[in-house]
């Protein structure tokens, strides 16, 4: 049984919740979204509240019942206060420019790489080395993420790259590591 699944989801004021079917809308001040529920689980809505219960005699009752009250969830909150990401650029000359729905990235190449939002997503950039990426839903936020950070991911002799914010890259002693233990 989920320990996730048993809590219900929150629903703050301005948010809308559509259930029809095996069709949940949740809509609020950030847009709308839409999922088609699992026929392992049943969602209840209450007032404030939605509860998510796993149907008895399901194969993958119990399996579908933590993720899809998490996928509730951030639907919920993405239409409410949204999701954000956050990259950082190192490497000397490494910057990105642009924001809102165009990102163009000098990342060492010989052309600059551009990048176009999905709709939903907002980019911006601050102090030519910093991204974010912006949106209402959290799976979209995070794959161009991390698609941005596919361009240059950090790389282990330097740390030059594209990364997450806060990101910890574990760097390699190159050469000169082999040479400082006395081997030959």
């Amino acid at each position: 049984m989920s320990r996730i699944g048993n809590n219900p989801v929150i629903v703050p004021q301005g948010v809308e919740i559509n259930l029809e079917g095996d069709s949940l809308t949740v809509k609020g001040t950030k847009g709308a979204l839409s999922m088609v529920l699992n026929p392992a689980v049943n969602i209840e809505v209450e007032e404030g509240k939605i509860i998510v219960k796993a149907k008895k005699g399901a194969d993958k009752g119990p399996a579908m019942h933590g993720l899809t009250r998490s996928l509730i969830h951030n639907m919920v909150v993405g239409v409410s206060t949204g999701w954000d990401k956050s990259l950082e650029m190192v490497g000397v000359g490494y910057r990105a420019a642009g924001g809102g729905e165009t990102l163009t990235l000098n990342v060492g190449f010989s052309h600059p790489v551009t990048m176009k939002a999905p709709e939903g997503i907002t980019f911006a950039v601050s102090d030519n080395t910093k991204i974010k990426v912006s949106g209402r839903d959290k799976i979209l936020v995070g794959q161009i993420a991390a698609n941005i950070r596919g361009v240059k991911p950090p790389e282990v002799y330097q740390g030059k790259g594209i990364r997450y914010a806060g990101e910890y890259v574990r760097k390699k002693a190159g050469k000169a590591g082999k040479a400082a233990t006395g081997a030959k």
